[in-house]
């Protein structure tokens, strides 16, 4: 039986510059208990055709042909009301969005943004919705789930928002789950049990999955069908053995040879070091009662040193919510920390803000979560060229608009679109956009927060060797926050294990990954290494 048949579907969005093709002759089919992956690389149209199974594209700017159909049990959901739609949405049919910050409320609760879904679609009351929040949290991996059911959004990091996501879209057991690279915020060993757990409810339910995912690592691990897209058209369907072991369009065959390969490039003689800190500490108050008095403290960073010179990648990995991001933001003094900070030979721990204002050119950062670092009311040319008219006011017009030109051809992106908005381009663009805006001020610090994640494996292995070059041209200092192992082995000189807000190894980066001293460290890169190995087995059997 049939689930979910989409056939020829085509999708147009009409812009004042006029008519843009989002997808076109889109079709394929989802049986109960199978998992659909669809394929390729940002921008090929794959968010726009799952979006359009919910009509939850930004209409009437959207459109369809008539020959569109997405039956839904035999019904065509592109002709249903939406009274009809309200009853499938998030019940039947579920979906994990591609980007958790701007799909939680900031000024609700976790527990009370888990708990609605409940109560919309199973007519439970609030005490007992919220009752079992906590449990639902814990399926997804969360390893103090009271706590975090009762925090904002902002007070998670970026996996564990993640994970809420996955527990909201499972909460009403949905016959069909769209999961929008579910697993792109998480480490690897939360990214295993993600996927074992989704497995789980998929054999539990009879559950049917379209997955949507740039990594192919996940693809092996869960797919049994493969939609291959490129520029909204598809251009290869078939098994996933099949497709993934002997694919048959050279576009496909790209993807699947596209892996993070290289290595850094030899540190300049006599570098000098740019950033270093000792003992550093980022702890943050637990207040509790009436008069919000102080009980605690959650130690995000917790006594962390380390040094990086010109030219030099110092890699920081660990798991979702170790304190590899808040380290970062600590060093560019966008936290409050205790320990010294010292920027080329100049001590900045106790500098003001306006002390820091003529090291932000120098300083920039690229942050984890695209979407919520862009601003929606401003043009992609004014968000990339924003630092141009801050620190270089001397320049014309003319010459930060060919700045910003060549910004976005570094990056590979279409100068033509930087008149667009943000909510105009896909996560692996906005990724690209972000990266822009970092890289256009030529700075000599460069904190990388998960860069590479909302990227698919091509347009990955331009990114890391571009940061290479640009790295030896310009003598950069990195600091690269990862959950993928293979990108930090290929860019990183030295590499930091966090676990809890601590360094648990810490070294140089061939030596660490050739013999990992500290057992966390070791399954983290079994869990790195196995991972579709393991699971692609398990999904055979």
């Amino acid at each position: 039986m049939t689930l979910l048949d989409v056939r020829n579907l085509d999708v147009f969005f009409d812009t004042p510059e006029g008519r843009v093709v989002g997808a076109q002759n889109i079709s394929f089919q989802i049986e109960p208990g199978r998992t659909t992956a669809l394929v390729g690389e940002s921008g090929s149209g794959k968010t726009v055709s799952a979006m359009s199974i919910l009509q939850l594209l930004p209409y009437p700017v959207a459109t369809h042909s008539d020959r569109s159909q997405v039956l839904w049990k035999g019904a065509n959901l592109l002709h249903a009301n939406q009274r009809s739609l309200r009853g499938i949405r998030g019940n039947e049919i579920s979906m994990i969005f591609q980007e958790p910050q701007i799909s939680l409320n900031p000024v609700q609760k976790i527990d009370r943004q888990v708990a609605e879904i409940m109560m919309t679609h199973q007519r439970m009351d609030m005490r007992k919705a919220r009752q079992l929040v906590p449990e639902l949290l814990e399926d997804v991996g969360l390893r103090d789930p009271k706590r975090q059911a009762r925090s904002y959004p902002h007070q998670l990091s970026g996996g564990q928002r993640q994970r809420v996501m996955i527990a909201m879209a499972l909460a009403n057991d949905p016959d069909l789950l769209i999961a929008d690279e579910p697993t792109t915020a998480l480490d690897v060993t939360v990214q295993a049990q993600i996927l074992e757990l989704l497995r789980q409810k998929q054999r539990e339910r009879n559950m049917a999955m379209l997955l949507i995912t740039h990594d192919l690592d996940v693809v092996r691990a869960m797919a049994d069908d493969v939609v291959v897209m490129e520029r909204g058209d598809v251009v290869e369907t078939g098994a996933r053995d099949a497709v993934l072991v002997s694919p048959s369009h050279p576009y496909t065959q790209k993807l699947v040879s596209s892996q993070p390969s290289g290595e850094p490039h030899p540190l300049p003689h006599g570098a000098k070091t740019v950033v270093e800190t000792t003992d550093l500490k980022v702890h943050f108050p637990i207040l509790a009662g009436v008069l919000k008095r102080q009980v605690g403290a959650v130690k995000a960073v917790d006594g962390v040193t380390l040094s990086i010179r010109e030219g030099e990648t110092l890699g920081v990995v660990g798991e979702s919510g170790s304190g590899k991001s808040t380290l970062g933001m600590a060093l560019l003094r966008l936290v409050a920390s205790e320990g010294p900070i010292v920027y080329l030979d100049q001590n900045i721990d106790g500098f003001e803000p306006k002390q820091m204002v003529p090291l932000r050119r120098e300083m920039q950062v690229v942050f984890q979560d695209p979407f919520s670092s862009l601003s929606p009311r401003m043009s992609v040319s004014e968000i990339i060229g924003e630092g141009l008219r801050i620190h270089a006011e001397d320049l014309s017009d003319e010459a930060a608009e060919q700045q910003v030109i060549d910004a976005l051809q570094v990056v590979g992106l279409d100068p033509s679109a930087r008149h667009r908005f943000p909510h105009e381009f896909s996560g692996g663009q906005r990724q690209r956009i972000a990266v822009a805006r970092a890289l256009i001020l030529k700075p000599k610090l460069l904190i990388l927060d998960e860069p590479t994640s909302a990227l698919d494996m091509t347009v990955q292995a331009q990114l890391l060797d571009l940061l290479r070059t640009l790295q030896t041209d310009l003598g950069l200092a990195y600091l690269f926050i990862s959950h993928d192992l293979k990108v930090v082995r290929s860019m990183s000189h030295q590499v930091l294990v966090m676990q809890g807000g601590k360094v648990v190894e810490a070294g140089d980066a061939q030596n660490l990954f050739d013999q990992p001293k500290e057992p966390y460290t070791r399954a983290l890169l079994k869990a790195a290494t196995e991972l579709a190995v393991d699971e692609s087995a398990a999904v055979r059997q």
